[in-house]
C-alpha cells in the first residue's frame, strides 16, 4: 500500500515539502498521549532477544533512525512509536540557522536514493534544549547530533561545539560530533586528526561533566581514504571516545550537488564498518548507517561489528512501519538461528582487530532516568 501511496502520489510534491508535513506530523503525535501510546505497544521493539547494551546505555531494538530528520527534537517519541529503537536528533548547531537556499533536497527514486544539500538547518541549541527537557509519555533512547555553525570559522569552531554541548549533553542519552557532513563548507576538513582531536577533547570534558556522563562519539564521512579511517579509529581510543557512526552521506555521485544517501552508499558504509571493526575490535561502539534498506542488511551490519544501526533514506522508501517490521523480522531470524540474544550476532563475521591504540575499560552499563530510558531493564 505504501509503495502505491509514494509512487502515486508521495514523489509528486517537493522532497523538502513531504519532510516538513512528515515532521508535523509525528510531532502531532508525540503530543496525543494515548495515541503514542498504543501505537508504542503495537510497533515498537518489545521482544528482550532484541535488546541491546551500548556506552552504558540500553536499546529495545538495534535499528534507529539516523540524524537528519528530525533537525529540532520535535518528534522522537512519534519515531520511537512508529518502532525505532533509538532516535538521534539533529544535526542541531549552537546558533539557529536557516540552512542553504531551496531546493535542497532530492529524491533519486531509480536508485533508491536521496541527494540533500540541507546545510543544517534548525533552530538552534536553546531551542533543542527547551524541547528535550520535555517529559517524555512513551521510553526512546534520544541521541543529540551536534554540528558547526555555518559563520563561525574553522578557527572558532571548537568554541562552536563547546556552547552546543554545554546545552545539549545534559540532555542526551548519547552525543555525537558531527564533522562529516559535504554541506557546509570546511566541516569535513575538521576530520583531520590534528584539527579533531582539540575539538573532541574539548567536547569529551562538556559530556564527562554531565551528572551522568553522557557517552560521546564522533560521525565520520564515507569518503575518508582508509588510512585517515584508521587515524580516527586510532583517535577515538586514544581519547577514551564511546563510538564511531558510519557513515554520513557521500559526495562522490554525479547530479545534484550535495550528499548522497541510500543505496549507492550501501558498500562504501559496510566496507568502512568493517575497517572500523579490524581496527578497534569490540573496544568501542561501532554504529553502522549507509543504505540500510532491510533486515538483510542490518543482519549483515551486526554481523560485520556493528552494535547499533540506523537507517533513513531506508524509510522513506519503506514507510511508515518499515522499523517495526525490520525488529519482527530481527527476532524471528534470531530464533531460527538459534540464538536466544542479537548480541551473540555481533560481530561473528568480522576480522580479529589489528594493532590500535588500547582503549580505556568499557563503562558499566546504566538505566537512563526515567524521562530518557528505553524501558529495557
Amino acid at each position: 500500500m505504501y509503495r502505491l501511496v509514494f509512487t502515486q502520489v508521495l514523489r509528486r510534491f517537493d522532497a523538502e515539502a513531504v519532510h516538513h508535513l512528515t515532521v508535523r506530523a509525528l510531532a502531532l503525535l508525540s503530543a496525543l498521549p494515548l495515541v503514542k501510546r498504543l501505537l508504542h505497544k503495537a510497533l515498537a521493539p518489545h521482544d528482550p532477544a532484541l535488546r541491546v547494551s551500548a556506552f552504558g546505555v540500553h536499546f529495545p531494538g538495534p535499528l534507529g533512525l539516523a540524524a537528519g530528520f528530525d533537525k529540532d527534537a520535535a518528534c522522537a517519541e512519534g519515531a520511537a512509536a512508529l518502532g525505532f529503537g533509538h532516535v538521534e536528533v539533529g544535526t542541531i548547531t549552537a546558533h539557529g540557522q536557516p540552512g542553504n537556499p531551496r531546493p535542497r533536497l532530492f529524491r533519486l527514486v531509480g536508485e533508491r536514493a536521496v541527494v540533500n544539500r540541507m546545510g543544517f538547518n534548525n533552530a538552534g541549541a536553546a531551542a533543542a534544549a527547551r524541547r528535550l527537557r520535555r517529559v517524555r509519555g512513551v521510553p526512546v533512547v534520544v541521541g543529540v547530533n551536534i554540528g558547526k555553525t555555518k559563520v563561525v570559522p574553522e578557527s572558532g569552531a571548537t568554541a562552536d561545539y563547546v556552547a552546543s554541548a554545554r546545552q545539549l549533553a545534559p540532555l542526551a542519552d548519547y552525543l555525537v560530533v558531527n564533522v562529516s557532513s559535504p554541506n557546509t563548507p570546511g566541516l569535513r576538513d575538521l576530520q583531520a586528526v590534528s584539527l579533531l582531536r582539540p575539538l573532541l577533547t574539548a567536547v569529551k570534558e562538556v559530556a564527562d561533566g554531565t551528572p551522568r556522563r553522557t557517552p560521546l562519539l564522533v560521525k565520520i564521512a564515507p569518503d575518508l581514504a582508509d588510512e585517515d579511517v584508521d587515524a580516527v579509529a586510532d583517535l577515538a581510543l586514544e581519547l577514551g571516545l564511546d563510538g564511531v557512526i558510519a557513515t554520513n552521506t557521500t559526495i562522490r555521485h554525479g547530479g545534484e550537488t550535495g550528499g548522497l544517501s541510500g543505496r549507492p552508499l550501501k558498500a562504501r558504509s559496510l566496507e568502512v564498518l568493517r575497517r572500523l571493526r579490524a581496527r578497534v575490535g569490540d573496544r568501542i561502539t561501532l554504529v553502522s548507517v549507509g543504505g540500510v534498506e532491510d533486515v538483510d542488511d542490518v543482519w549483515e551490519r551486526l554481523l560485520a561489528g556493528a552494535t547499533l544501526v540506523q537507517g533513513y533514506t531506508g524509510w522513506v522508501y519503506g514507510g511508515p512501519l518499515w522499523a517495526a517490521t525490520i525488529h519482527r523480522q530481527l527476532s524471528r531470524r534470531v530464533r531460527r538461528h538459534g540464538f536466544t540474544s542479537i548480541t551473540q550476532v555481533i560481530g561473528r563475521t568480522a576480522p580479529e582487530s589489528r594493532t590500535a591504540p588500547e582503549a580505556r575499560t568499557a563503562p558499566e552499563v546504566r538505566t537512563a532516568p526515567a524521562a530518557r530510558t528505553t524501558g529495557a531493564p
